[in-house]
């Protein structure tokens, strides 16, 4: 995350360590911690060599891999600067608000909810094309479709945004999961930047291993096709109520289409942006009536 004296990501340092278990580090240029597996990724807004070596000295830890880049380079190319929907304006923290009515005069007169976002080093950073379709289908589901959505799980949330627009768009509960403890952190900073902190519940949770609490009227599932697939043909993961499913591309459709329950799933919409593709599920208890013969 963006801590002072920074007020922006220019360049990543990036170090991958064959070891998880690292005693607290509060070098003022580091970013974040990723842990996966037994590998921890630590990101710095400066070069780090001799720090990291007395450090896998220390730990008994080896380098697997180091990367200097640009943070854009980082996000796949995309230059991650404000954006807007029909009612709400997204805005990474480095930039000021009046950068987004100087790109878009005509829309100066018209009124937007905003989400102030660190973006961290998070994948799904909000700014991409998968989860800005998540972001513009929510905003129909909740404000244009007639359906009662008074609560909303986010799995795999990333930087949250999902979840704070859930609530900005008058969703009563919303419980934001992740695996990733620096997404955790991101996320829930995140949420108290966006005053949404009575509404929205950041938690980190671990979808190999087991399964929330599924009642919900809508879940929100922009993951990756292998967990996906292990997702649906969970039963317990299905409960009556919405689904919004994201973060795969046409390829991928056959074989989420085969796991799915079909005899209890209704496909209400379905979306695209770019390469990636979203489906708006209906999940109900019973079967649906096969065609009269």
């Amino acid at each position: 995350m963006l801590r002072p004296p920074y007020t922006e990501y220019k360049r990543l340092y990036v170090y991958y360590l064959n070891h998880r278990n690292l005693p607290p580090i509060t070098d003022p240029d580091l970013i974040g911690i990723w842990i996966e597996d037994e590998t921890a990724i630590l990101f710095f807004h400066q070069a780090k060599e001799e720090f990291i070596q007395a450090l896998c000295k220390e730990t008994g830890a080896s380098i697997v891999y180091q990367a200097d880049l640009g943070y854009q380079d980082w996000e796949a190319g995309v230059k991650i600067t404000s954006f807007t929907t029909k009612t709400l304006r997204v805005r990474p923290v480095w930039e000021m608000p009046e950068s987004l009515l100087d790109r878009q005069p005509d829309r100066q007169h018209k009124e937007h909810t905003e989400i102030l976002l660190d973006p961290s080093v998070i994948f799904g950073s909000g700014f991409h094309a998968t989860t800005r379709l998540c972001l513009e289908t929510l905003e129909l589901l909740l404000l244009e479709s007639g359906m009662k959505i008074n609560s909303v799980l986010d799995l795999g949330t990333g930087t949250g945004l999902l979840a704070i627009a859930a609530a900005k768009l008058g969703v009563e509960r919303v419980t934001a999961l992740d695996n990733n403890p620096l997404a955790i952190e991101v996320a829930q900073a995140n949420v108290e930047r966006n005053n949404c902190s009575d509404i929205v519940t950041v938690g980190q949770f671990d979808l190999m291993e087991k399964l929330p609490d599924m009642e919900y009227d809508l879940v929100i599932t922009n993951l990756y096709k292998g967990l996906l697939i292990r997702l649906f043909n969970d039963q317990g993961f299905w409960h009556p109520g919405i689904y919004m499913v994201s973060g795969f591309i046409p390829g991928m459709e056959a074989d989420l289409l085969a796991s799915l329950p079909a005899d209890r799933v209704q496909m209400l919409h379905r979306g695209n942006a770019e390469q990636w593709r979203l489906w708006l599920l209906q999940y109900t208890a019973e079967k649906h009536a096969g065609p009269e013969k």
